[in-house]
């Protein structure tokens, strides 16, 4: 005979007939929750505690956990460590894989928080997973949109990862993949050309998690003219393993293709005879600046002025 697990939910916290008033309550609490079940207003979700060596990375995942460490996941470790447990649980899909039966695709740093505390002296840590079916593209769009505003995953790893779901899940469509992702194209494509970053450019940060959607944008002229991008990526290789902060590494980049400055013209002197100042004449761009003391006589001030305009006009 065919169970109906809704109904033995509400008879089996039906009380006794001494105890009418509290069983009554629970019986309508009961029957409350079954009628949003059968009307689809109820989601029930399926909720686990798990040793966290039986759930691996998806290898889709948008976040590099080998960059993950103590001090990194330091604010989730201590929040862990205070509460006693995870509180909000991990998002993971099951494997088919009896040894490793899980895949994480939302909850990286929790997964290392419980995984570092299980190891310093709190082996009893559990790790809190949500088991859902998902496909490859919902996976993608669900850890897109927890992952979105963190400060604590890089513009570059977003990026990255943008760039492999393009292909994978849109057909290589950026337009698709915006109105999937409800982004205005402008926007996808910056991290898109983020991604795309040559390889000599980004190994000259000391830390992919150093590299910003902005150092891309500012690039990008440069790199798409030849003479100039040669320039870029020379210099790129020599910074690699320096370990300079974004801020020093992309000045030398810009630096290698600034235009030299012009130098100033040097100053000139005219005057009457050897033995006085004169007027000395600066250029600076488009502008003449004529100096002179203020005790220099009428008649070598005039002398010394003739002398400049006929050098400037007749010359």
């Amino acid at each position: 005979m065919k169970k109906h697990s809704h109904l033995d939910d509400v008879l089996s916290d039906l009380d006794t007939p001494g105890d009418q008033g509290r069983g009554g309550a629970r019986f309508l609490s009961r029957q409350t929750r079954v009628a949003d079940r059968l009307s689809g207003e109820l989601e029930e979700k399926t909720l686990r505690w798990i040793d966290p060596g039986l759930a691996r990375m998806w290898d889709r995942h948008n976040r590099a956990y080998d960059l993950l460490s103590e001090d990194n996941c330091r604010d989730l470790i201590d929040g862990i460590r205070s509460q006693g447990k995870q509180e909000f649980p991990a998002i993971v899909r099951r494997t088919g894989d009896a040894g490793v039966p899980y895949e994480v695709i939302c909850g990286a740093r929790r997964h290392f928080a419980v995984s570092w505390l299980r190891a310093h002296n709190f082996p009893q840590m559990r790790y809190l997973i949500e088991v859902r079916d998902l496909t490859d593209e919902e996976a993608f769009r669900l850890a897109d949109i927890e992952n979105r505003d963190r400060e604590d995953i890089s513009d570059y790893e977003r990026a990255v990862d943008y760039l492999a779901a393009l292909e994978h899940y849109y057909g290589g469509s950026q337009k698709d993949m915006a109105a999937r992702l409800e982004v205005s194209p402008t926007w996808l494509s910056r991290y898109l050309q983020l991604a795309r970053l040559p390889s000599d450019v980004v190994a000259a940060f000391a830390s992919i998690r150093d590299i910003r959607e902005l150092h891309a944008r500012t690039l990008k002229p440069h790199l798409g003219r030849p003479s100039e991008a040669q320039a870029i990526l020379a210099v790129a290789r020599d910074l690699a393993g320096q370990g300079l902060d974004a801020g020093a590494v992309m000045a030398r980049l810009k630096a290698a293709v600034a235009a030299p400055k012009a130098k100033a013209a040097p100053a000139r002197i005219y005057r009457r005879a050897p033995e006085e100042s004169g007027v000395t004449a600066r250029r600076k761009g488009r502008s003449v600046t004529l100096e002179f003391k203020d005790t220099l006589s009428r008649a070598a001030l005039e002398a010394a002025f003739a002398a400049y305009l006929k050098d400037r006009f007749d010359g």
